[in-house]
């Protein structure tokens, strides 16, 4: 996390979708949003990434997760899990980024501690406003700890 006056974060974004990765991407440059976005394809990449293991040693401490949670090889409930009982991760905020508006991933997202649930719009303006708002929420608005 960078002491500068623009607050300037890193935001792990964990999405096997590449079309919603790219609309995440692009709606950080479209609105000329300074934080450093990171992808990972999967939940074990997340973890990886989190935990500065094999080809992410020398990965920063994201400021922000940007989580879906339908994703290969360890899903993004597990993660969410493991980020939130891990001392040296659970200071992390969460946001749950998903296309699934179902009632009980909604609940078990909130008792698994995510800091936010957010369902993906499918129209690309509304997901760009969406991304932007949880930008200035998190960067702007809530102070993060450092």
């Amino acid at each position: 996390m960078s002491d500068s006056p623009l607050n300037v974060i890193d935001v792990l974004l964990v999405e096997d979708d590449p079309g919603d990765a790219l609309m995440t991407q692009e709606a950080f440059e479209h609105h000329k949003i300074r934080n450093v976005l990171h992808v990972v394809k999967d939940g074990v990449e997340a973890l990886e990434f989190l935990r500065r293991e094999g080809q992410y040693e020398n990965a920063p401490r994201p400021g922000l997760i940007l989580l879906d949670l339908n994703l290969p090889r360890k899903d993004g409930r597990e993660v969410l899990s493991e980020v939130k009982n891990d001392p040296e991760l659970r200071h992390i905020p969460v946001v749950v980024l998903t296309t699934s508006e179902a009632e009980e991933d909604i609940l078990r997202s909130y008792s698994l501690y995510a800091n936010a649930y957010v369902t993906k719009p499918v129209d690309f303006d509304r997901f760009i406003e969406v991304v932007r708002q949880i930008d200035d929420f998190f960067v702007t608005v809530v102070k993060l700890p450092r």
